[in-house]
């Protein structure tokens, strides 16, 4: 609860350091109040706190917590020299983006349903503010409104499924729901059956997974590119987590259920995301494919559950983070001096600035899935969970994919390497080059010891 507490007062002390012209003072004031909740974070641990039976701040959510909270953190870092000098909004990005985190903290540790609803809402309503914050911006206005329109929709499917469940089980306290499951797993309400299913179509829509995806490409290619940054990595991992807790935990009795869907939806997200970024001519866009077909690797989690499944989706999601942070900050250098997202925008980014095109060669490399990044540790918890269960056609399905994801990465590092471009210095301001070199630095860690944190939670 301390975490929540100081996110929410960090981003109104924000937003009145703002009103106050302030714009000095928002980062490192931004910066105090979240290395504070990394604090409490690390203090929290191992001690299982439910407040009022709405909330539990158990490791599961302590884990997925600190990440989010660390991955704002490096977005916020790449606010230097992101806004022009006469932008007077400066402070609404920050405060509104600190309450979406509020809101992606009450998701990863809700244990009453009404709360995910609540931590859904926050975090939706600020993003679809920011979304369309430009409001100069024709493509920023169409992303705002086409995210408001199918964040509405699915929001209903979602609430509907709860309706339906709390209509089968009379509450909304995962734990009854649970022992509901168990204790009447012969004779489960006709209402519960169609209520699951909502709830699957509600989740599939807010983590990106065909065939729901169709908002994604749109929005995050609207959305500045920060907000798309933070959208991509923190919200899509808040969104798993949220997913996790409630198919791996509550629904586990019903696995038989709703796994053939699921399957179907794996299928789809990893074959659309895939072969439609293969076609893309812009690298902000292929990103937005890319996280589609990602969502396709984390739903492995849930074809076999297992005791490891919540640590093997932390090392993915961990691997995934700041493997798109970094793509994200080198974007947003190649669009500051070029004006274009481009993929010939890298050409000879190599000659121009070894360091940042090392930095995006590696991840793209750990994205891919090649060895010795914490990508391939990741697709290779994933694809061992499964096999677990011997369902080899969908992991060779799976790898077919992966085969093609390399492709339009590699089409990446071939630009940088081998390509010739204009010979423009590429300056890396001070706080990027920290996002960076940390980042790589995790993403090669991690590759290499994903023991550090393979048995965290």
């Amino acid at each position: 609860m301390n975490i929540i507490i100081t996110i929410t007062v960090t981003a109104l002390v924000v937003l009145y350091a703002g009103l106050f012209k302030a714009k000095k003072a928002l980062l490192p004031l931004t910066l105090v109040g979240l290395l504070t909740s990394l604090a409490f974070v690390v203090t929290a641990w191992n001690t299982d706190q439910v407040y009022y039976g709405m909330m539990q701040m158990d490791n599961f959510a302590l884990a997925f917590t600190g990440l989010t909270v660390l991955g704002t953190l490096f977005i916020f870092l790449l606010t230097q020299n992101y806004f022009a000098a006469n932008s007077e909004n400066i402070a609404e990005y920050f405060t509104l983006i600190l309450f979406a985190l509020a809101g992606i903290v009450i998701m990863v540790s809700y244990k009453n349903m009404s709360m995910l609803f609540i931590g859904l809402e926050i975090m939706s309503v600020s993003l679809y503010i920011l979304a369309g914050i430009r409001k100069t911006n024709f493509a920023s206005n169409e992303a705002s409104l086409k995210y408001f329109l199918m964040g509405a929709f699915s929001t209903g499917f979602l609430l509907f499924g709860i309706a339906l469940i709390y209509g089968a089980t009379g509450s909304f306290d995962l734990d009854v729901i649970n022992q509901y499951l168990v204790g009447n797993y012969k004779a489960v309400s006709p209402l519960f059956y169609p209520g699951l299913v909502l709830l699957l179509i509600g989740m599939c829509f807010k983590i990106g997974a065909a065939p729901f995806h169709f908002w994604v490409p749109d929005v995050y290619e609207g959305s500045p590119t920060l907000i798309m940054a933070f959208m991509s990595t923190v919200v899509k991992v808040a969104g798993f987590a949220a997913f996790l807790r409630l198919f791996a935990g509550t629904f586990a009795p019903l696995h038989d259920f709703w796994l053939p869907p699921l399957m179907g939806i794996v299928c789809l997200t990893l074959f659309i995301g895939n072969v439609t970024a293969l076609f893309q001519k812009s690298f902000k866009r292929m990103l937005a494919y890319s996280s589609v077909s990602h969502a396709g690797y984390l739903l492995f989690s849930l074809v076999t559950l297992t005791a490891s499944s919540s640590n093997n989706v932390l090392v993915y999601v961990a691997a995934y983070t700041f493997a798109s942070i970094i793509a994200f900050a080198v974007l947003i250098l190649v669009k500051q001096k070029t004006g274009d997202d481009h993929f010939n925008s890298f050409n000879g980014l190599a000659k121009r600035n070894p360091l940042t095109a090392l930095v995006l060669a590696v991840a793209m490399l750990s994205l891919a899935g090649i060895p010795l990044t914490a990508g391939f540790i990741g697709k290779y918890l994933m694809f061992v969970n499964v096999m677990t269960n011997y369902h080899v056609y969908l992991v060779a399905f799976a790898i077919l994919n992966a085969l093609v994801g390399f492709y339009y990465y590699f089409r990446v590092i071939v630009a940088m390497y081998f390509k010739e471009g204009n010979d423009t210095d590429l300056q890396t301001p001070v706080q990027y080059q920290f996002v960076l070199i940390v980042s790589v630095l995790i993403t090669v860690f991690l590759g290499v010891y994903p023991s550090v944190i393979l048995n965290l939670i």
